[in-house]
């Protein structure tokens, strides 16, 4: 069964509409006058239908090559001190991905997990079983 990873469209002027929770509800006037809607996280896809819009959802059908580009976990920095921001699975410090994988498995939704999972395998088939350890200690 298929499951949403990331809700977003594309307006005709380029804006991206992404709605990262179940009612999110996020809305845009476009430049051309015409009111641009999207809604619903993980869990569903409800959005306008004025027919020049793109649509972005990402799901679990989708290679894993599309998915690290686009999926995102939340962070609050190393220490816990930052203001929350998001990050793409494929920025990911590779120490912030095994802590994810160690310590997070049972706060997180299952396809999430998984995301992360198919990241360090996909990382270890890239580098030959070994992580980039450039940026160990910075937080990500």
């Amino acid at each position: 069964m298929s499951v949403i990873l990331n809700n977003r469209m594309k307006t005709p002027d380029g804006t991206i509409l992404e709605s990262i929770h179940r009612h999110d509800y996020v809305t845009h006037t476009d430049a051309n006058g015409k009111e641009y809607m999207l809604d619903g996280g993980f869990d569903y896809v409800r959005c306008s239908a004025n027919g020049d819009e793109e649509m972005l959802t990402v799901t679990s059908d989708d290679s894993h090559e599309v998915i690290r580009e686009v999926v995102k976990w939340g962070t609050y920095g190393k220490d816990g001190d930052k203001p929350l921001c998001y990050v793409k699975v494929a920025d990911l410090n590779p120490y912030h991905l095994r802590a994810i994988l160690e310590t997070q498995q049972w706060h997180m939704r299952p396809a999430l997990y998984k995301v992360m999972q198919d990241e360090a395998k996909y990382r270890d088939e890239q580098f030959n079983g070994t992580l980039n350890t450039e940026s160990k200690g910075k937080a990500s």
